[in-house]
């Protein structure tokens, strides 16, 4: 044991009678501390020599003086003090654990009677071990590097370093002066600069203790490096195998007519026929559509976006957007609840509106573009493409109809490219965008490049021409704007009356390009928005077009001479192989209780915000069923057959024949295929305008058999069939017809007239009874007008009894008047 004298020449400076204080350098190991503790430059190398010896002599005294107040070994003798200090050291250092061995016999019983028996043995991480494991000796800097430290605006500490030229670094070890250590020594004082344990450790005993811990620790380090390293050696190995075995791979010609394996199972021409792609489901684009709604909708909190797309589109689930949910397919029959033409929209209805309606606009415009460019052709859009562009209109979407159209032309260009007929990076073209509110159009404009943007649809059908009679017109007249592709999405259903609707269709019409000019006409899946596309295929094909070759001219049987216009020629593209009427709209108007209409789907992967508008945020898969039709103006149907002799034709099949058939002279599917077993049943909309079912058994033909299985909705059907039978649609009662129920029933009605001291009255017996809604609304808004009614004939009844009383009166006036 050490004597106060020896302490006081071990450690100068030090007042025993001082508590003693355990130095803390826990801070070490961040960039400030070190650079503060280690001097990094030369010039100050003797500060650092200075500093290191201090830290380890003054940890070296600091334990030496604890071991002179609590011996390493205690023996038989130490007094209860020294113990009861022993352990309450312990206890302090190591907490609810203890090393093992770390206590005698009776220090342990004391620890025990104290604090109870510890929990389990101390492990590194118990005593920071593994926090300060950086703090070691490092190596001294080279000569020729510098560091500069720098405080950041938010008051972290940077440390630069940066290389001082050799002629600099040798001038500066002329500056160092004599009295200062040299290199050597202050490397020599580097390599034994204490460490964590022995800063911290206050006595022999935890120094060894913890220095035990400090080895293990070092150890499972080690350990966990080793494995570390074995387990990315093999993952290295078993990369490099797969690279090798890649190399084994066939060649790129062998391996696509591998993939191409598939597809040979199928006839070409159900190939050509396929409404869809080898992926049903679609992508939306993540770096047109996704991302920048995504940047866009941070700024609002996503539920006030759900609240404010629930409001607009007709609560949850938004049964009123583009994409109608399964559980509400028999709700009411609305159109789009907020359109892109609207003129006033709120910042967050702008919000809702590009979250809640163009991921399933996009994916519907999608489906029918696909489908329009196989049945118009490539040589078209890419001999368009090499002359200057198409100038595209996308009135309804607000911007969606334009991404899907994009992909589209994109698609054709790099086509061209590969041919070595373009060297543009980018297709040419000009796209335009109606968009009412400005706030949307501040939204739409961040992912919608070189667009312009219109507040409403031009009105080419009210604008005069502009020639000889203006101040400010020329001798000829202006060239008035068309546009090659019209999207016209959801702009029919929300117009109740047939005028408007005729109007709008009018003004689309004068827009369209008359030579090759494509108009689509797209809403929703249900049969008020069949009966809006249908309305419009059927006027175009009355008004507008020449009847095709062997079709009966089907003129309107009222005509409005306001509309009349000359005729021209042009046919239905898409999804109709028929020019005349279409077999479920043949009676024109609303229909109640209409079964059959027109649809198709398209599946999609949601985006994560439009699931979480949609009050699903972890299902991704979506779906939307959308009616369309695509007209073609100015350009007649290539194939001279049409009508019966197309469905004939088409009935024997095409699987034998050498010549390729027109696929617009095709029946397309209108239904999911009927599988049985042994045969498989096909509905049909025929070229004739029929509806039929055509069964492709096995005995007819294995390939049109394994096809018709394989077949989807929307497919055209080139393969024949055994046998078929007519179909009738299901297209409700019409529009006058009220029913059974309201209609004449079992019991003739009557007519009972019956004379009384009031008059004659009659009454009607067995009359039919006015149907009434069920929902509450409309039993509210019924009681309401009963109540008016009954007011109004009651102030009548009073406003007579008046009269009469005045009658009377000014007649008793009369007489009196008489008598005198």
């Amino acid at each position: 044991m050490l004597s106060a004298r020896g302490i006081r020449n071990v450690c100068p400076g030090r007042n025993l009678s001082s508590p003693l204080i355990t130095p803390r350098f826990s801070n070490l190991h961040t960039p400030l501390a070190r650079s503060q503790a280690f001097p990094l430059s030369r010039s100050v190398q003797a500060n650092r020599s200075t500093a290191i010896t201090q830290a380890f002599s003054t940890s070296r005294c600091l334990r030496q003086e604890a071991t002179a107040t609590t011996p390493a070994t205690p023996s038989p003798s130490a007094s209860p003090e020294e113990i009861e200090q022993v352990v309450r050291d312990a206890k302090q250092r190591f907490r609810d654990t203890l090393p093992k061995g770390y206590l005698n016999q009776e220090e342990y019983a004391l620890y025990e009677r104290l604090y109870g028996p510890p929990l389990r043995e101390t492990l590194p991480e118990d005593v920071g071990i593994d926090t300060h494991a950086d703090m070691g000796p490092r190596p001294p800097r080279p000569d020729n590097e510098g560091t500069v430290i720098r405080q950041l605006e938010d008051g972290e500490i940077e440390e630069i370093s940066y290389e001082i030229p050799r002629e600099q670094g040798e001038a500066s070890e002329s500056e160092v002066p004599e009295e200062q250590v040299d290199e050597k020594d202050s490397m020599n004082v580097a390599q034994h600069a204490p460490g964590y344990v022995d800063l911290v450790a206050r006595n022999q005993r935890e120094y060894d203790a913890m220095q035990k811990l400090s080895k293990d620790f070092e150890e499972s380090q080690k350990k966990q490096r080793e494995a570390e390293e074995k387990a990315a050696a093999k993952e290295e190995e078993e990369l490099q195998r797969q690279v090798e075995e890649s190399r084994t791979w066939p060649e790129e010609e062998e391996y696509s007519q591998k993939e191409l394996a598939d597809t040979r199972r199928f006839h070409p021409l159900s190939v050509e026929g396929r409404f869809y792609d080898e992926l049903v489901e679609l992508a939306l684009p993540r770096d047109q559509l996704i991302t920048p709604i995504r940047e866009l909708l941070d700024r609002t909190h996503i539920d006030h976006v759900k609240k404010a797309a629930e409001d607009a589109f007709g609560g949850a689930g938004l049964p009123n957007s583009p994409a109608t949910p399964s559980w509400n397919k028999t709700g009411p029959m609305k159109g789009v609840g907020l359109p892109a033409d609207q003129r006033h929209m709120t910042e967050i209805e702008a919000d809702a509106f590009i979250a809640g309606s163009l991921p399933p606009a996009y994916a519907s415009t999608m489906s029918i573009l696909k489908e329009v460019r196989k049945r118009v052709g490539t040589e078209w859009l890419q001999s368009r493409l090499k002359a200057g562009g198409l100038n595209v209109l996308d009135a309804g979407s607000g911007g969606a109809g334009l991404i899907a159209w994009d992909e589209i032309i994109r698609a054709e260009w790099d086509l061209l490219k590969e041919k070595g007929e373009v060297r543009s990076p980018e297709p040419p073209g000009k796209k335009t965008v109606v968009v009412g509110s400005d706030r949307l159009r501040h939204r739409v404009k961040t992912f919608l490049e070189n667009t312009t943007f219109l507040p409403r649809l031009p009105d080419y059908e009210h604008s005069g021409e502009m020639r000889g009679g203006h101040l400010d017109a020329g001798d000829k007249p202006q060239v008035r704007k068309s546009y090659d592709i019209i999207i016209a999405s959801h702009l029919f259903l929300n117009e109740e009356q047939d005028h408007y609707r005729q109007a709008i269709l009018n003004n689309l019409w004068s827009l369209l390009n008359k030579d090759g000019g494509l108009l689509i006409v797209v809403e929703k899946a249900h049969p008020r928005g069949f009966e809006a596309v249908a309305h419009a295929r059927d006027t175009i094909l009355k008004q507008f077009l020449l009847p095709q070759a062997g079709q009966p001219d089907n003129l309107p049987e009222n005509p409005n001479p306001a509309y009349q216009r000359e005729r021209e020629p042009g046919h239905v593209v898409a999804p109709c192989t028929n020019q005349g009427v279409c077999p479920m709209y043949q009676i024109p108007g609303k229909s109640r209780g209409r079964k059959d209409f027109c649809s198709f789907n398209q599946r999609f992967v949601r985006p994560a915000f439009y699931s979480r508008v949609l009050g699903s945020g972890q299902h991704n898969q979506g779906d939307v069923d959308f009616s369309y039709v695509a007209i073609r103006r100015g350009v007649e149907k290539k194939s001279p057959l049409t009508g019966k002799e197309a469905t004939n034709t088409a009935f024997k099949g095409f699987e034998n024949t050498e010549e390729k058939p027109d696929l617009q002279t095709l029946p397309r599917s209108i239904m999911r295929p009927l599988k049985r077993k042994g045969h498989v049943t096909l509905d049909l909309c025929t070229p004739e305008g029929r509806l039929e079912r055509w069964t492709v058994p096995k005995s007819f033909s294995k390939l049109a058999y394994h096809d018709a299985r394989k077949s989807r909705w929307g497919d055209l059907w080139a393969l024949g069939a055994k046998t078929r039978v007519p179909r009738e649609a299901r297209a409700g009662r019409g529009p006058d017809d009220g029913g059974k129920r309201a209609g004449q029933g079992s019991k003739p009605r009557r007519v009972e007239i019956t004379m009384g001291p009031g008059g004659i009255s009659a009454g009607e017996k067995n009359a039919p009874r006015e149907r009434r809604a069920k929902n509450k609304k409309t039993q509210k808004k019924d009681l309401m007008k009963e109540l008016m009614e009954a007011e109004e004939e009651e102030e009548r009844i009073i406003s007579k009894q008046m009269d009469d009383e005045v009658e009377a009166q000014l007649a008793l006036e009369d007489k009196k008047r008489g008598r005198l």
